[in-house]
Protein backbone atom coordinates (compact mmCIF):
# COMPACT_ATOMS: atom_id res chain seq x y z
CA UNK A 1 0.00 0.00 0.00
CA UNK A 2 3.02 2.80 0.99
CA UNK A 3 4.31 1.77 -2.73
CA UNK A 4 1.01 2.53 -4.32
CA UNK A 5 1.14 5.73 -2.52
CA UNK A 6 3.86 6.96 -3.01
CA UNK A 7 3.71 6.38 -7.33
CA UNK A 8 0.45 8.28 -6.65
CA UNK A 9 2.39 11.10 -5.18
CA UNK A 10 4.46 10.85 -8.36
CA UNK A 11 2.24 10.74 -10.78
CA UNK A 12 0.04 13.35 -9.49
CA UNK A 13 3.15 15.35 -9.41
CA UNK A 14 3.81 14.64 -12.91
CA UNK A 15 0.36 15.68 -13.85
CA UNK A 16 0.36 18.29 -12.13
CA UNK A 17 3.86 19.69 -13.70
CA UNK A 18 2.20 18.85 -17.12
CA UNK A 19 -0.43 21.15 -16.36
CA UNK A 20 1.58 24.10 -15.11
CA UNK A 21 4.14 23.62 -17.91
CA UNK A 22 6.56 22.37 -15.22
CA UNK A 23 9.99 24.18 -14.10
CA UNK A 24 10.04 27.07 -16.67
CA UNK A 25 12.06 26.24 -19.84
CA UNK A 26 14.46 28.55 -21.87
CA UNK A 27 11.19 29.52 -24.48
CA UNK A 28 10.31 28.95 -28.04
CA UNK A 29 9.50 32.17 -29.60
CA UNK A 30 7.26 29.96 -32.65
CA UNK A 31 5.20 32.97 -34.20
CA UNK A 32 4.79 36.96 -34.95
CA UNK A 33 4.67 38.17 -31.57
CA UNK A 34 5.83 35.78 -29.46
CA UNK A 35 3.74 33.06 -28.14
CA UNK A 36 0.83 34.96 -27.07
CA UNK A 37 0.89 36.95 -29.56
CA UNK A 38 1.76 40.37 -27.22
CA UNK A 39 5.82 40.95 -28.02
CA UNK A 40 6.00 39.07 -24.39
CA UNK A 41 8.97 36.33 -24.00
CA UNK A 42 8.73 33.60 -21.02
CA UNK A 43 11.97 34.06 -20.98
CA UNK A 44 13.95 33.98 -17.59
CA UNK A 45 17.18 34.22 -16.29
CA UNK A 46 18.76 36.02 -19.00
CA UNK A 47 21.67 38.80 -18.81
CA UNK A 48 20.37 42.00 -18.68
CA UNK A 49 23.68 43.87 -17.83
CA UNK A 50 26.43 43.45 -20.20
CA UNK A 51 30.36 43.95 -20.15
CA UNK A 52 31.71 47.63 -21.57
CA UNK A 53 32.38 45.54 -25.29
CA UNK A 54 29.00 44.62 -25.25
CA UNK A 55 27.52 41.20 -25.32
CA UNK A 56 29.13 38.31 -27.15
CA UNK A 57 27.56 37.11 -30.34
CA UNK A 58 27.06 33.46 -30.88
CA UNK A 59 26.86 33.82 -34.55
CA UNK A 60 26.10 35.59 -37.59
CA UNK A 61 24.11 34.71 -41.16
CA UNK A 62 23.09 36.44 -44.14
CA UNK A 63 19.46 35.31 -45.42
CA UNK A 64 18.86 37.97 -48.20
CA UNK A 65 16.94 41.37 -48.30
CA UNK A 66 13.75 41.93 -46.38
CA UNK A 67 11.80 42.71 -43.01
CA UNK A 68 10.84 39.22 -41.98
CA UNK A 69 11.38 38.12 -37.96
CA UNK A 70 12.67 35.56 -36.39
CA UNK A 71 10.98 32.46 -35.02
CA UNK A 72 12.62 29.71 -32.87
CA UNK A 73 11.24 26.50 -31.95
CA UNK A 74 12.74 23.31 -31.16
CA UNK A 75 16.47 24.34 -32.00
CA UNK A 76 15.15 25.87 -35.51
CA UNK A 77 15.16 29.27 -36.02
CA UNK A 78 13.42 30.92 -39.46
CA UNK A 79 12.99 33.76 -41.10
CA UNK A 80 12.35 34.99 -44.87
CA UNK A 81 14.24 36.83 -47.31
CA UNK A 82 15.22 37.82 -51.16
CA UNK A 83 17.73 38.09 -53.07
CA UNK A 84 18.02 37.37 -56.84
CA UNK A 85 14.60 37.44 -57.83
CA UNK A 86 13.59 34.46 -55.38
CA UNK A 87 12.07 34.54 -51.97
CA UNK A 88 13.43 32.05 -49.86
CA UNK A 89 12.28 30.43 -46.52
CA UNK A 90 14.93 29.75 -44.29
CA UNK A 91 15.67 27.76 -41.69
CA UNK A 92 19.08 28.01 -39.00
CA UNK A 93 20.39 25.71 -36.55
CA UNK A 94 19.30 28.16 -33.67
CA UNK A 95 22.49 27.26 -31.76
CA UNK A 96 25.20 27.77 -34.51
CA UNK A 97 23.30 29.66 -37.21
CA UNK A 98 24.13 26.66 -39.68
CA UNK A 99 21.63 26.39 -42.33
CA UNK A 100 19.42 23.67 -42.28
CA UNK A 101 17.43 23.85 -44.62
CA UNK A 102 16.50 26.50 -47.50
CA UNK A 103 13.18 26.89 -49.91
CA UNK A 104 13.39 29.31 -52.88
CA UNK A 105 10.82 30.58 -55.37
CA UNK A 106 10.63 32.93 -58.31
CA UNK A 107 9.18 36.57 -56.57
CA UNK A 108 9.08 40.34 -57.17
CA UNK A 109 11.17 42.27 -55.05
CA UNK A 110 8.52 45.07 -54.41
CA UNK A 111 10.65 48.20 -53.89
CA UNK A 112 7.98 50.63 -54.20
CA UNK A 113 9.12 53.68 -52.12
CA UNK A 114 11.39 51.22 -50.16
CA UNK A 115 14.49 48.58 -51.03
CA UNK A 116 11.61 45.51 -50.71
CA UNK A 117 12.41 42.28 -50.12
CA UNK A 118 10.00 39.87 -47.96
CA UNK A 119 7.68 41.53 -44.67
CA UNK A 120 5.88 38.31 -43.09
CA UNK A 121 7.00 36.24 -40.46
CA UNK A 122 7.15 32.80 -40.36
CA UNK A 123 4.73 30.07 -38.14
CA UNK A 124 5.89 27.21 -36.87
CA UNK A 125 3.31 24.35 -34.82
CA UNK A 126 4.72 21.25 -34.32
CA UNK A 127 6.79 19.45 -36.96
CA UNK A 128 5.32 22.05 -40.00
CA UNK A 129 5.79 25.65 -40.29
CA UNK A 130 3.87 28.05 -42.54
CA UNK A 131 4.52 31.08 -44.59
CA UNK A 132 2.94 33.54 -46.56
CA UNK A 133 4.72 35.75 -48.85
CA UNK A 134 3.70 39.27 -50.34
CA UNK A 135 2.55 37.93 -53.56
CA UNK A 136 0.41 35.11 -51.82
CA UNK A 137 2.23 32.33 -52.14
CA UNK A 138 1.45 30.18 -48.95
CA UNK A 139 3.76 26.87 -48.00
CA UNK A 140 3.40 24.30 -45.35
CA UNK A 141 7.09 22.78 -44.47
CA UNK A 142 7.75 20.27 -42.77
CA UNK A 143 9.41 22.02 -39.95
CA UNK A 144 12.97 19.70 -40.10
CA UNK A 145 12.96 19.22 -43.38
CA UNK A 146 12.00 21.72 -45.40
CA UNK A 147 10.18 18.89 -47.57
CA UNK A 148 6.71 20.80 -48.97
CA UNK A 149 3.43 19.15 -47.60
CA UNK A 150 1.13 21.85 -49.71
CA UNK A 151 1.35 25.04 -51.69
CA UNK A 152 -0.75 27.38 -53.35
CA UNK A 153 -0.90 31.16 -54.45
CA UNK A 154 -3.61 31.93 -52.83
CA UNK A 155 -4.29 35.28 -54.46
CA UNK A 156 -4.41 33.49 -57.94
CA UNK A 157 -6.96 30.93 -56.20
CA UNK A 158 -9.47 33.46 -54.58
CA UNK A 159 -8.64 36.19 -57.18
CA UNK A 160 -8.69 38.64 -53.97
CA UNK A 161 -6.56 41.66 -54.80
CA UNK A 162 -3.01 42.26 -53.69
CA UNK A 163 -2.71 45.33 -50.90
CA UNK A 164 -0.39 48.46 -52.40
CA UNK A 165 2.89 47.02 -50.30
CA UNK A 166 1.97 43.48 -50.34
CA UNK A 167 0.17 41.00 -48.02
CA UNK A 168 2.42 41.20 -44.86
CA UNK A 169 0.88 39.52 -41.82
CA UNK A 170 2.05 36.41 -40.41
CA UNK A 171 0.09 33.24 -40.97
CA UNK A 172 -1.91 32.14 -37.72
CA UNK A 173 -3.18 28.67 -36.53
CA UNK A 174 -6.20 28.21 -34.99
CA UNK A 175 -7.44 24.90 -34.47
CA UNK A 176 -7.24 23.21 -38.06
CA UNK A 177 -7.17 26.30 -39.72
CA UNK A 178 -4.69 28.67 -40.99
CA UNK A 179 -5.61 32.22 -40.94
CA UNK A 180 -4.30 34.63 -43.35
CA UNK A 181 -4.55 38.26 -43.81
CA UNK A 182 -6.11 38.24 -46.90
CA UNK A 183 -8.95 40.25 -48.60
CA UNK A 184 -10.82 42.53 -46.44
CA UNK A 185 -11.73 40.56 -43.55
CA UNK A 186 -9.11 37.35 -43.75
CA UNK A 187 -9.45 33.74 -45.17
CA UNK A 188 -8.83 30.60 -44.04
CA UNK A 189 -6.96 27.54 -44.85
CA UNK A 190 -6.89 23.86 -43.65
CA UNK A 191 -3.70 23.72 -42.17
CA UNK A 192 -3.30 19.87 -43.21
CA UNK A 193 -4.27 20.87 -46.79
CA UNK A 194 -4.45 24.18 -47.58
CA UNK A 195 -7.98 24.23 -49.13
CA UNK A 196 -9.81 27.23 -48.50
CA UNK A 197 -12.39 26.76 -46.10
CA UNK A 198 -13.89 30.67 -46.40
CA UNK A 199 -12.69 33.76 -47.91
CA UNK A 200 -13.86 37.31 -47.39
CA UNK A 201 -14.57 40.08 -49.86
CA UNK A 202 -12.09 41.39 -52.53
CA UNK A 203 -11.00 44.68 -50.68
CA UNK A 204 -7.70 45.55 -49.89
CA UNK A 205 -6.44 43.78 -46.52
CA UNK A 206 -4.06 45.72 -44.24
CA UNK A 207 -1.03 44.61 -42.88
CA UNK A 208 -1.25 43.39 -39.33
CA UNK A 209 -1.87 39.50 -38.22
CA UNK A 210 -4.50 37.90 -37.49
CA UNK A 211 -4.98 38.70 -33.09
CA UNK A 212 -6.69 35.77 -31.63
CA UNK A 213 -8.97 36.50 -28.37
CA UNK A 214 -11.26 34.86 -26.30
CA UNK A 215 -14.33 36.46 -24.62
CA UNK A 216 -17.93 35.40 -23.79
CA UNK A 217 -16.63 31.60 -24.52
CA UNK A 218 -16.18 32.25 -28.10
CA UNK A 219 -13.12 32.90 -30.14
CA UNK A 220 -12.26 35.70 -32.40
CA UNK A 221 -10.10 36.83 -34.60
CA UNK A 222 -9.15 40.45 -35.20
CA UNK A 223 -7.61 41.86 -38.50
CA UNK A 224 -6.31 45.59 -40.03
CA UNK A 225 -8.03 46.01 -43.49
CA UNK A 226 -7.81 48.93 -45.32
CA UNK A 227 -10.40 51.18 -43.89
CA UNK A 228 -10.73 49.11 -40.53
CA UNK A 229 -10.15 46.85 -37.71
CA UNK A 230 -12.25 43.82 -38.07
CA UNK A 231 -13.27 40.78 -35.59
CA UNK A 232 -14.61 37.67 -37.43
CA UNK A 233 -15.09 34.18 -35.98
CA UNK A 234 -11.98 32.06 -36.92
CA UNK A 235 -14.16 29.00 -37.78
CA UNK A 236 -16.14 31.23 -40.24
CA UNK A 237 -15.27 34.03 -41.46
CA UNK A 238 -19.05 35.82 -39.94
CA UNK A 239 -18.32 39.13 -39.25
CA UNK A 240 -18.69 40.20 -35.25
CA UNK A 241 -18.17 43.65 -35.46
CA UNK A 242 -16.08 46.15 -36.98
CA UNK A 243 -14.24 49.62 -36.14
CA UNK A 244 -13.84 51.98 -38.91
CA UNK A 245 -10.02 53.56 -38.96
CA UNK A 246 -8.40 55.15 -41.46
CA UNK A 247 -4.64 55.76 -41.80
CA UNK A 248 -3.07 57.06 -44.68
CA UNK A 249 -2.29 55.08 -48.01
CA UNK A 250 -4.53 52.08 -45.83
CA UNK A 251 -1.63 51.34 -43.41
CA UNK A 252 -3.30 49.46 -40.77
CA UNK A 253 -0.25 47.19 -40.25
CA UNK A 254 0.59 47.15 -36.25
CA UNK A 255 -1.23 44.82 -33.96
CA UNK A 256 -3.83 45.91 -31.66
CA UNK A 257 -3.32 45.47 -28.33
CA UNK A 258 -6.04 43.76 -26.17
CA UNK A 259 -6.40 44.10 -22.74
CA UNK A 260 -9.85 42.81 -20.88
CA UNK A 261 -12.25 44.58 -22.34
CA UNK A 262 -10.97 47.11 -24.00
CA UNK A 263 -8.58 47.49 -27.34
CA UNK A 264 -5.68 49.95 -28.65
CA UNK A 265 -5.27 51.06 -31.54
CA UNK A 266 -2.16 52.70 -33.00
CA UNK A 267 -1.19 53.37 -36.45
CA UNK A 268 1.72 55.85 -38.13
CA UNK A 269 1.37 58.86 -40.93
CA UNK A 270 0.37 61.14 -38.58
CA UNK A 271 -3.20 58.79 -37.29
CA UNK A 272 -2.22 57.98 -33.94
CA UNK A 273 -4.03 55.79 -31.02
CA UNK A 274 -7.38 55.09 -29.68
CA UNK A 275 -8.73 53.37 -26.99
CA UNK A 276 -12.49 51.12 -27.00
CA UNK A 277 -14.29 48.84 -25.07
CA UNK A 278 -15.94 46.02 -26.31
CA UNK A 279 -19.32 45.60 -26.07
CA UNK A 280 -22.22 44.06 -28.01
CA UNK A 281 -21.36 45.79 -30.80
CA UNK A 282 -18.74 47.81 -32.19
CA UNK A 283 -16.54 48.98 -29.42
CA UNK A 284 -16.95 52.30 -27.88
CA UNK A 285 -14.47 55.19 -27.93
CA UNK A 286 -13.06 55.86 -24.45
CA UNK A 287 -10.22 58.20 -25.55
CA UNK A 288 -8.29 59.29 -28.92
CA UNK A 289 -4.57 61.26 -29.26
CA UNK A 290 -1.52 61.58 -31.09
CA UNK A 291 0.56 60.29 -28.66
CA UNK A 292 1.26 57.19 -30.13
CA UNK A 293 1.92 56.43 -33.99
CA UNK A 294 2.73 53.09 -34.66
CA UNK A 295 3.73 52.92 -37.99
CA UNK A 296 5.15 49.27 -38.04
CA UNK A 297 5.47 47.45 -34.94
CA UNK A 298 3.19 47.10 -32.17
CA UNK A 299 3.54 48.26 -28.92
CA UNK A 300 3.78 45.91 -25.95
CA UNK A 301 1.46 46.40 -22.58
CA UNK A 302 2.95 45.88 -19.35
CA UNK A 303 0.81 46.35 -16.81
CA UNK A 304 -0.85 49.90 -16.91
CA UNK A 305 1.14 51.35 -19.66
CA UNK A 306 2.51 50.34 -23.00
CA UNK A 307 5.87 51.03 -24.31
CA UNK A 308 6.18 51.71 -28.11
CA UNK A 309 7.54 53.60 -31.30
CA UNK A 310 5.85 56.88 -31.82
CA UNK A 311 6.90 58.19 -35.43
CA UNK A 312 7.29 57.12 -39.09
CA UNK A 313 10.27 55.71 -40.95
CA UNK A 314 10.97 59.50 -43.25
CA UNK A 315 11.27 60.99 -39.91
CA UNK A 316 13.31 59.84 -36.34
CA UNK A 317 10.88 58.20 -34.22
CA UNK A 318 10.90 57.93 -30.58
CA UNK A 319 10.45 55.04 -27.99
CA UNK A 320 7.31 56.41 -25.38
CA UNK A 321 5.65 54.92 -22.37
CA UNK A 322 1.88 55.66 -22.42
CA UNK A 323 -0.35 54.91 -19.85
CA UNK A 324 -2.98 52.41 -21.27
CA UNK A 325 -6.27 53.46 -19.88
CA UNK A 326 -5.80 57.65 -20.50
CA UNK A 327 -3.01 57.79 -23.14
CA UNK A 328 -1.02 60.20 -21.25
CA UNK A 329 2.45 60.33 -21.94
CA UNK A 330 5.17 59.13 -19.25
CA UNK A 331 8.33 59.66 -20.83
CA UNK A 332 10.08 59.74 -24.70
CA UNK A 333 13.40 58.13 -25.51
CA UNK A 334 14.32 60.25 -28.82
CA UNK A 335 16.95 58.09 -30.29
CA UNK A 336 15.22 54.90 -31.48
CA UNK A 337 14.23 55.59 -34.83
CA UNK A 338 11.42 53.03 -36.17
CA UNK A 339 13.44 49.99 -34.65
CA UNK A 340 11.30 47.25 -32.29
CA UNK A 341 10.69 46.65 -28.65
CA UNK A 342 9.47 43.56 -27.02
CA UNK A 343 9.51 42.36 -22.82
CA UNK A 344 10.88 39.77 -21.08
CA UNK A 345 10.43 39.55 -17.17
CA UNK A 346 9.35 42.95 -16.85
CA UNK A 347 12.07 44.89 -19.06
CA UNK A 348 12.07 46.29 -22.03
CA UNK A 349 14.34 44.65 -25.08
CA UNK A 350 14.66 47.33 -27.75
CA UNK A 351 16.21 47.31 -31.14
CA UNK A 352 17.04 50.83 -32.53
CA UNK A 353 16.97 51.28 -36.46
CA UNK A 354 20.52 51.84 -36.33
CA UNK A 355 21.19 48.55 -35.07
CA UNK A 356 21.78 49.34 -31.13
CA UNK A 357 20.46 47.11 -28.84
CA UNK A 358 19.23 48.32 -25.77
CA UNK A 359 17.79 46.55 -22.46
CA UNK A 360 15.38 48.77 -19.57
CA UNK A 361 12.84 48.04 -16.93
CA UNK A 362 9.71 48.34 -18.31
CA UNK A 363 8.78 51.18 -15.60
CA UNK A 364 6.86 54.80 -16.34
CA UNK A 365 9.13 56.52 -14.37
CA UNK A 366 11.85 56.86 -17.52
CA UNK A 367 13.96 54.86 -19.80
CA UNK A 368 16.85 53.71 -17.83
CA UNK A 369 18.87 51.36 -19.71
CA UNK A 370 21.12 48.76 -17.85
CA UNK A 371 22.61 47.41 -20.87
CA UNK A 372 23.14 48.77 -24.68
CA UNK A 373 25.07 47.83 -27.26
CA UNK A 374 25.62 48.42 -30.78
CA UNK A 375 25.50 44.86 -32.93
CA UNK A 376 25.06 45.33 -36.40
CA UNK A 377 25.07 48.28 -38.83
CA UNK A 378 22.72 49.13 -41.83
CA UNK A 379 18.70 49.46 -41.04
CA UNK A 380 16.64 47.99 -38.59
CA UNK A 381 12.83 48.10 -38.66
CA UNK A 382 12.38 44.51 -37.67
CA UNK A 383 11.35 43.49 -33.76
CA UNK A 384 14.12 41.35 -32.43
CA UNK A 385 13.56 37.61 -30.72
CA UNK A 386 14.35 36.67 -27.16
CA UNK A 387 14.28 32.84 -27.65
CA UNK A 388 16.60 30.29 -25.21
CA UNK A 389 19.39 32.69 -24.43
CA UNK A 390 20.10 34.52 -27.49
CA UNK A 391 18.37 37.90 -29.18
CA UNK A 392 17.95 37.49 -32.46
CA UNK A 393 18.53 40.72 -34.42
CA UNK A 394 18.12 41.48 -37.66
CA UNK A 395 19.06 44.29 -40.43
CA UNK A 396 17.26 44.86 -44.00
CA UNK A 397 19.97 43.42 -45.49
CA UNK A 398 19.35 40.50 -44.09
CA UNK A 399 22.15 40.42 -41.64
CA UNK A 400 21.39 38.28 -38.44
CA UNK A 401 23.40 38.46 -35.20
CA UNK A 402 22.29 35.63 -32.79
CA UNK A 403 23.53 37.46 -29.44
CA UNK A 404 24.33 35.60 -26.59
CA UNK A 405 22.65 36.74 -22.95
CA UNK A 406 22.64 33.47 -21.26
CA UNK A 407 24.02 33.49 -17.64
CA UNK A 408 26.98 30.60 -17.26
Amino acid sequence: MERQERWKRILSLVALLALSGGPTPAADWPQWRGPNQDGISQETGWLDRWPDQGPPVAWKANVGLGFSSIVVAQGRAFTLGHADGQDSVVCLNADTGQEVWRHQYPADLGDKFYEGGTTGTPTVEGDRVFTLSRWGDAFCFESATGKIVWSKNVQKETGIRIPGWGFSGSPVVFKDLLLLNVGDAGLALEKATGKVVWKSEDKDAGYSTPLLFERGGEWYALLGSAQSYVAVKPQTGQEAWRLKWLTQYGVNAADPILHGDRILLATGYGKGAGLFKMGSGEPESVWKSKVLRTQLNAAVRVGDYVYGVDGDTTARGALKCVEFATGTEKWTEPNVGSGGVIVAEGRLIVLSDRGELMVAPAVPDAFAPTARAQILGGKFWTVPTLAHGRIYCRSSKGEIAAVDVRKK
